[in-house]
């Protein structure tokens, strides 16, 4: 089947956009005008605020990552930090003229930058819809394979095996003791021209690895646990039924794989602290009892760096990171409505964040710095996109938890970013489900070029085959 890439970018920026664009940049400006009047007010308030919060961020991390007495020591300066910010709110609220007006004030300048924002910065709908005439695909023999028991037995409760045969797709049940990847192959060996996964993210990434090997479409069914690929695709997690409308009138999207050596991730790659506790047998049945006691062991002030070591694209060695995260795309990780999500999965790029430190103490100085808003000022504090990225470790492997499955690997652990490789069957409403998604990456830079009229909308490719 020839694919063809077309972009959702029209030529000319319409006038209702530039001017909502203007009206965002302007409500910007007047926020930016009404904070630093507040501050000038209530500069003392805020300060205290501001020294409650990294108290109690720098409490709360003793109290996870500390045994006893510091952890006793972490859980009072958490209280004390906590009651430090109520009080400066609380004066700040009380001492000021018309309170009630200027939070009034700040509140509506932030809905219409918001709102304005994002209607500004939204694809032209009608330029989808004019892609999906004739953009429907339907595939002939597709085949779904089916985890019973992920999700807690969402397969039985939301009737997809029911729903596939009113679809005229093929199921496999995942019983105790196959092979998912030759269950997948002996389908495509069987004919399928579509495969289909109904399970967590894990099983998801491996059937999407024999999709792309085979050069067929993938449908995402979300029967997993959490799904966070499907959440990221831009399908309902909680209508896994709804899903499954990509087998019969589905539209093609083009989107991002990653790869960590010679397999295939969705989502990320952990290293360090997560990835070593996930290894731990009795994770899966007492999570946080697991926590609480390896914490303190691998974060605590008495700790040892982790054996990582990484290069940053500007050429910082980096040794020691007890938290390495790569993404295929990046996450958002500021305040955000959709914040640990990622709003496009087309980006052409890895997502990597971590966080290094020589001590608990040094640690603990960083995630205040962290919840204070100059995370990115901290030296332990790294964050970048690129298109390769390299982990390396002296003892020659490391642990990793890959689309959250507990794995031991040889370093240096390679990552690549694979663009447009993964052809995904979707139904029709998930393109402009995922064009509102890229619409929230609100900047100022991406205002000023619709305001300017030298871009239409965002300019995000919708890629269709």
């Amino acid at each position: 089947m020839a694919t063809t890439h077309r972009s959702a970018t029209a030529h000319t920026v319409p006038a209702r956009q530039r001017l909502l664009a203007i009206l965002a940049l302007l409500a910007d400006l007047l926020l930016l005008v009404a904070v630093i009047v507040f501050l000038i007010n209530s500069g003392v308030q805020l300060l205290v605020a501001l020294i409650g919060l990294a108290i109690a961020v720098a409490g709360g991390w003793w109290m996870v990552t500390e045994e006893m007495p510091r952890r006793g020591f972490g859980t009072a300066g958490l209280v004390v930090g906590f009651v430090l910010i109520v009080l400066a709110l609380v004066i700040a609220a009380t001492s000021a003229e018309n309170p009630v007006l200027r939070i009034g004030i700040v509140a509506a300048l932030l809905l219409i930058a918001g709102g304005a924002s994002r209607a500004a910065l939204l694809p032209d709908l009608r330029v989808l819809d004019g892609q999906l005439a004739g953009d429907r695909w339907r595939p002939k023999h597709p085949v779904l394979i089916c985890n019973p028991w992920s999700g807690g037995g969402k397969v039985e409760k939301f009737g997809l095996l029911d729903r596939a045969r009113e679809l005229g797709v093929e199921t496999i049940l995942l019983a105790k003791g196959l092979d998912l990847e030759q269950l997948a192959r002996d389908a495509i060996a069987g004919g399928a021209d579509c495969l289909g996964m109904a399970g967590g993210d894990g099983s998801q990434a491996l059937v999407a690895s024999i999709a792309i090997e085979h050069d067929i479409p993938f449908v995402c069914v979300t029967a997993g646990t959490r799904n966070h690929f499907a959440l990221d695709l831009g399908l309902d997690r909680e209508d896994p039924r709804g899903s499954m409308d990509a087998f019969r009138d589905a539209v093609q999207r083009r989107i991002d794989y990653a790869m960590v050596g010679d397999r295939l991730f969705v989502n990320n790659v952990s290293l360090g602290v997560y990835a070593t506790i996930v290894q731990q047998d009795s994770y899966r049945d007492a999570k946080r009892v697991t926590s609480q006691t390896l914490l303190p062991e691998m974060l605590g002030s008495t700790a040892e760096p982790f054996d990582l070591q990484f290069t940053t694209p500007d050429g910082t060695e980096v040794d020691g990171a007890f938290l390495i995260m790569v993404s295929n795309n990046p996450y958002v990780l500021g305040p955000s409505v959709d914040v640990s999500q990622r709003r496009s999965l087309e980006t052409g790029t890895l997502g990597v964040f971590a966080v290094n430190a020589a001590s608990g103490a040094e640690a603990a100085r960083l995630m205040a710095a962290s919840a204070v808003g100059l995370r990115a000022l901290a030296p332990g504090w790294h964050e970048f996109t690129c298109e390769s990225f390299e982990v390396r470790s002296q003892s020659g492997s490391a642990f990793a938890g890959v689309d959250g499955e507990a794995l031991d690997l040889p370093t240096p652990l390679r990552f690549s970013i694979h663009p447009g490789g993964l052809r995904v069957l979707v139904p029709e409403s998930n393109l402009e489900i995922a064009a509102r998604r890229s619409a929230r990456n609100v900047s100022v830079g991406a205002l000023l070029a619709v305001a300017q009229g030298k871009t239409s909308s965002v300019n995000e490719k919708v890629p269709l085959s």
